[in-house]
């Protein structure tokens, strides 16, 4: 009996037939981990890098037509028309807000979002600010992880709705009419 098991294991330990495959079972979710990961980091930088440059671009627009009063939609109009964020006109939030620079007042950290697991809450037109007037845009918008159970997108901070939140902020003076 014991010749038999140490002639099965001399036999076991010289084949090297699935040498391949159990370094390919141990290795592969590691590889696949960091793919995905890269992925999922990779469309959050573009999706931010697209919401800064829409809200710069908006903004540009606002501080250059100095005698054009906006709107809240126009301004949620112009950033979604330059963004890639999916139903930007659902998912973003925007805030306007007016600042002393004599008289500084810091801005929350926490930036308002939307949550669609949330009953809608309708937004009030902006204040446009008066001449020489320092203004903050801020803009939250929300979107769904490519990946969502794992375990990059387990440590993003999540809504009730399963949505992951990007935050762009600006800051402009409204030029004198």
């Amino acid at each position: 009996m014991i010749r038999a098991v140490s002639s099965f294991i001399a036999r076991f330990r010289k084949d090297d037939a699935g040498n391949a495959t159990v370094e390919f079972a141990i290795l592969a979710p590691v590889f696949l981990f960091f793919m995905m990961a890269a992925v999922e980091v990779g469309m959050m930088t573009l999706r931010s890098t697209m919401l800064e440059r829409s809200l710069d671009q908006t903004v540009r627009w606002v501080r250059l037509n100095t005698g054009a009063q906006v709107t809240h939609a126009q301004l949620k109009t112009m950033l979604c028309s330059h963004n890639i964020v999916p139903n930007c006109e659902t998912n973003v939030h925007l805030e306007m807000i007016d600042r002393d620079l004599r008289n500084w007042s810091n801005i929350s950290p926490s930036a308002t979002c939307t949550d669609r697991s949330l009953e809608v809450q309708p937004v009030s037109d902006p204040e446009p600010g008066v001449d020489n007037e320092l203004m903050v845009l801020r803009a939250c918008a929300k979107f769904q992880p490519i990946f969502p159970s794992s375990w990059f997108t387990s440590q993003l901070v999540l809504d009730d709705a399963g949505d992951a939140r990007i935050v762009a902020m600006t800051a402009f003076v409204m030029e004198p009419r």
